[in-house]
């Protein structure tokens, strides 16, 4: 049985690459210092060990390949680990290495944008398992529709999320770009990870060569000006979708609710009849975008759409509902770009008229902690009645321009006055006690485990606002 080892184990992508190996028959073994839920829960759920520290005796005697994460700490100066590996002259490859590999010989259906890539890749992956398609999959996220990320299944198809971060920190090659896309849907082009990309020509061009690697259908979200270039741009065939009755596919009759329901519709023609439990225009139209894919393919039947679209849930961390034994829901949502914190505030407003909404964020990624990405906090929190921000973490930060926490409370404060920062657990514990009433709804924004608040939040809730079945 061969043997590989996972340096950052816990890092998105790297534990559902692990899984594909395991299910490929290797022996898995990993390591990272960032393993808490729902990460942890998954290795522990598929029996691969991993350790929780970066040591040299982690790596296994005759390991076959070490597989390192993309996180800053993941290098040879500063891991001993890394650096270990490197000394052995072991066989060293980053996860889209592997995956490039995976999927030579498969028909592949990469999914990718700045937003809504997660959501839409497990939506493709459950629609074609639920009407027994066997694909295989690889989604960057945890949920219960599929119940795994990651599966090698029994079909030619390959779904996976597609991301244009560099591959490694020794390779700066975006890891779609492996992936050998046989059809590809964007969903969005916002400028992201303005650390690694400070331009929007320089965060566009790795979509250019996704594009020009692609062998058959290109779907792409036209909704806004910078999509709208870039398909202009192109010497190539585009099947367009969004809200916007100008795309090729589209959603009309929208009733929002907890249940939504739309028509789904092609060049002006209605096609079938959608529900979903999904929150948010955004995930109508990440929904109008996987119905395009999988019908223009005949991957599908319009009725298997239907009932895949109708069973499936939200992934974890996309707005799923934390909490049944209060009175006052708690929805988290990933935060780690200003275009999804947006959309999520944007979803929780549109269903929850009637509630006054806290949202406690915490800048956890790059682009949040940089200098020039400064001017999203002026109206990114638009809607809140409350807004509580954690201190942000230092990891990185010799690696950009890094925002003190004093100025990000400042510019927030620009546009919502009731602002308040808390560099502990214990602090922010007081504030949201002193804020939150029966008439609250809170939304948790954060890419990362704001050190056990999410818990703490949850805890506070049950204990102030029992429901009346607890």
């Amino acid at each position: 049985m061969p043997k590989a080892h996972f340096i950052g184990i816990c890092g998105a992508g790297m534990n559902a690459v692990a899984k594909l190996l395991k299910d490929k028959g290797w022996s898995i073994s990993g390591s990272d210092k960032g393993a808490y839920p729902p990460i942890s829960t998954y290795l522990d759920n598929h029996y691969i060990s991993y350790h929780t520290d970066y040591k040299k005796e982690n790596i296994p005697s005759n390991v076959d390949l070490v597989v390192i994460g993309k996180h800053a700490k993941l290098t040879k100066e500063i891991n001993e680990e890394v650096r270990e590996a490197y000394k052995q002259n072991l066989t060293i490859q980053s996860f889209p290495e592997v995956l490039e590999e995976l999927t030579k010989d498969t028909n592949n259906l990469v999914i990718t944008g700045s937003h809504g890539k997660s959501t839409s890749t497990a939506l493709t992956a459950w629609c074609l398992e639920k009407s027994n398609k066997k694909p295989s999959f690889l989604i960057g996220a945890i949920g219960t529709t599929p119940n795994t990320n990651a599966l090698i299944g029994a079909s030619n198809i390959f779904v996976l999320e597609g991301d244009e971060y560099p591959a490694s920190n020794e390779n700066n090659k975006s890891k779609f770009l492996y992936y050998n896309p046989t059809n590809i849907l964007i969903t969005s082009l916002a400028h992201d990870h303005i650390n690694i990309f400070p331009t929007k020509e320089s965060y566009i061009e790795p979509f250019k060569k996704l594009v020009n690697l692609t062998k058959n259908k290109i779907i792409i979200c036209n909704k806004d000006e910078d999509a709208k270039q870039f398909i202009k741009a192109l010497n190539k065939e585009v099947i367009t979708y969004s809200l916007d009755q100008k795309s090729d596919w589209q959603a009309t009759n929208i009733k929002l609710g907890e249940v939504t329901t739309f028509t789904l519709m092609h060049k002006n023609k209605a096609i079938i009849e959608l529900e979903t439990s999904l929150l948010g225009k955004h995930n109508i139209e990440n929904i109008v975008g996987v119905s395009a894919l999988l019908l223009e393919l005949n991957l599908l039947t319009k009725e298997e759409l239907q009932e895949g679209v109708k069973t499936f849930k939200p992934l974890a961390r996309r707005l799923d509902q934390k909490n049944t034994n209060s009175l006052i829901p708690i929805f988290e949502g990933f935060g780690s770009s200003y275009s999804k914190a947006k959309s999520a505030i944007e979803a929780i407003l549109l269903h929850f008229k009637d509630k006054e909404l806290i949202t406690i964020f915490e800048p956890h990624t790059f682009s949040w902690r940089n200098q020039s990405y400064i001017k999203n906090y002026q109206d990114v929190f638009e809607g809140s009645k409350e807004v509580l921000i954690y201190k942000p973490p230092t990891h990185g930060a010799e690696t950009h321009d890094q925002l003190n926490f004093g100025e990000i409370i400042k510019e927030s404060k620009k546009s919502n006055s009731n602002i308040y920062g808390f560099e502990n657990i214990k602090e922010g514990e007081n504030i949201l006690k002193s804020l939150i009433n029966k008439n609250s709804i809170i939304l948790i924004l954060t890419s990362g485990p704001m050190d056990g608040f999410i818990e703490k939040t949850i805890q506070i809730a049950e204990n102030k606002f029992p429901s009346l079945n607890y």
